[in-house]
């Protein structure tokens, strides 16, 4: 889920905190980048693949950094932040929305983090963002966290009536005891795990084990039946359960897929030394963690080579009545991951493979094993259909432009032209893009303009008619098809149009009106 963190660097910031029991005096601005660290740190341990963007706001706002996944550069800039004016919430919320759309659009689900040291706010500030056509609630699925550096008292109304406002699962976060290092710190770690802590578990197979992560984190699945509802949640040991060759799995309905990584060796917190602004591992330390891990082997990497070379899925276990399917899934050409395929709860969540309880090992005084199996490889099925999908704007850009190509090859093809024409015209009216049979009716009347000057003049006619069906009311009825024009350059050429059924099939008769005929 990437991730906003916006900073407040407002006047307000510059402002001394005294920590108790020590001589050395810090800003809040320095206090919030220890926090925003010691938050990096741990996604660069745990969350190695999240995104995340930098923002600093005081009257207005500014992208220190756009979403990345390299940690060291947002530390980098963080060290290089100065306080500015006032601060306003409303154009960086704002900001947050552009920068969201810009890159993710408004299905990605996405966290703000605002770090801010809780200065109260105008309650002018607070009815502008009440108001209708605020940037609250975000324009996507996004969860706002407010973390106040400040010392510990009573919650900021006008902040909680901001989380509100952003809606989601939102809160305010602020430390319970004195403001120190170390409580800021225990404060984001507990954001984090919050947050971003991923599933660790045991993934066993006979006496072999290994401590994984699985990245994201399982969700729990309700199953909905028509009389019955029920709950299902991961546990803490992933169990195998056999190996099946991956062409027997196919594609089965899938809840959930996750990456599976070897659980990291856990690093030790090194004191601050000069600054609160940087939060480092001794270089022993990370020296002995890398060497110790290259050494310890591990019963992930092995799966996932096995996986791999002999080109084989596992079945396994997650919870009573939950199965999985674990297999190696390469995004280049270099590099592969293991990866969990959640499947839906049950028995039999892969139709042709029948009950996994009932699965087992091949008998080998069976002549052919395979017989007996669910599935036969040799079979090839047809997956070959006039459906029309539109996933991506590619996909209707390559059926009009079929339908052009036809067009301009008029009289030669106009069987094709009509069927594909009506193909498009029919998938458009059981999608409710009706739209559409206006824009494809003016891109036809176009295109009879365009017409080169030794074109059959009965090119431009069949244009023009398909023009004007296509928006007529009857056109709208996705029993309806639109049939050539009959004309007098086609007397003597003994053309031959097919006459339709009301269910769209066809007849095996010649056209000799000029209207459609439809029985």
């Amino acid at each position: 889920m990437p991730t906003v963190v916006v900073l407040d660097v407002s006047l307000s910031m510059s402002l001394p905190v005294a920590v108790p029991d020590s001589t050395e005096t810090f800003t809040s601005l320095q206090l919030a980048v220890h926090g925003i660290n010691s938050l990096l740190d741990y996604l660069a341990i745990y969350s190695k693949l999240e995104f995340v963007a930098l923002m600093t706001y005081s009257s207005s706002y500014d992208i220190v950094s756009p979403f990345t996944r390299d940690f060291d550069v947002l530390k980098a800039k963080l060290a290089q932040l100065e306080e500015q004016d006032k601060s306003c919430l409303e154009p960086v919320l704002t900001g947050v929305n552009k920068l969201v759309l810009g890159e993710w659009g408004t299905a990605t689900p996405c966290q703000v983090i605002l770090v801010t040291n809780g200065v109260t706010r105008r309650h002018s500030e607070l009815d502008a963002l009440s108001k209708l056509g605020s940037p609250l609630p975000f324009a996507f699925p996004g969860k706002l966290t407010v973390v106040v550096v400040a010392p510990p008292g009573p919650t900021n109304p006008i902040l909680a009536q901001v989380v509100k406002l952003a809606r989601g699962d939102g809160s305010v976060l602020q430390v319970d005891s004195a403001l120190t290092p170390d409580s800021l710190y225990n404060l984001f770690q507990q954001l984090a795990e919050k947050n971003y802590a991923s599933f660790c578990g045991m993934l066993k197979c006979g006496n072999l084990s290994s401590k994984v992560i699985l990245s994201p984190a399982p969700m729990p699945y309700t199953k909905i039946t028509d009389f019955d509802c029920q709950t299902y949640s991961v546990g803490s040991e992933v169990g195998l359960c056999g190996f099946i060759e991956t062409q027997h799995v196919g594609s089965p309905a899938a809840v959930s897929r996750h990456l599976v990584l070897p659980f990291p060796p856990t690093p030790t917190q090194a004191p601050i030394k000069t600054s609160p602004s940087t939060i480092k591992v001794e270089d022993s330390d990370e020296e002995e963690m890398a060497h110790d891990g290259g050494k310890t082997p591990s019963f992930c990497v092995l799966l996932h080579g096995a996986l791999k070379v002999e080109n084989m899925v596992a079945l396994c276990q997650v919870a009573p009545e939950w199965y999985g399917l674990l297999y190696s899934w390469a995004d280049s050409k270099k590099k592969s991951n293991l990866m969990l395929t959640l499947l839906e709860p049950g028995n039999n969540p892969v139709p042709w493979l029948g009950d996994i309880t009932q699965l087992g090992i091949p008998d080998p005084e069976r002549p052919n094993p395979e017989e007996a199996f669910p599935v036969r490889p040799a079979d090839k099925r047809s997956y070959s259909q006039s459906n029309v999908v539109w996933i991506r704007q590619a996909g209707l850009q390559s059926d009009i432009q079929k339908i052009l190509r036809h067009a301009r090859k008029l009289p030669e093809k106009t069987q094709h032209f009509y069927k594909e024409l009506n193909r498009v015209r029919r998938a458009a009216i059981s999608l409710g893009f009706i739209s559409l049979l206006d824009g494809l009716a003016a891109i036809l009347e176009r295109e009879c303009t365009l017409l080169p000057g030794g074109a059959h003049p009965d090119c431009a006619l069949q244009l023009t008619h398909a023009a004007n069906v296509l928006r007529k009311p009857y056109s709208r009825d996705p029993k309806y098809n639109v049939l050539p024009m009959r004309t007098r350059f086609q007397e003597g050429d003994n053309w031959k149009f097919p006459l339709v059924n009301s269910d769209g099939s066809d007849l095996d008769a010649c056209l000799c009106t000029s209207d459609p005929v439809v029985l």
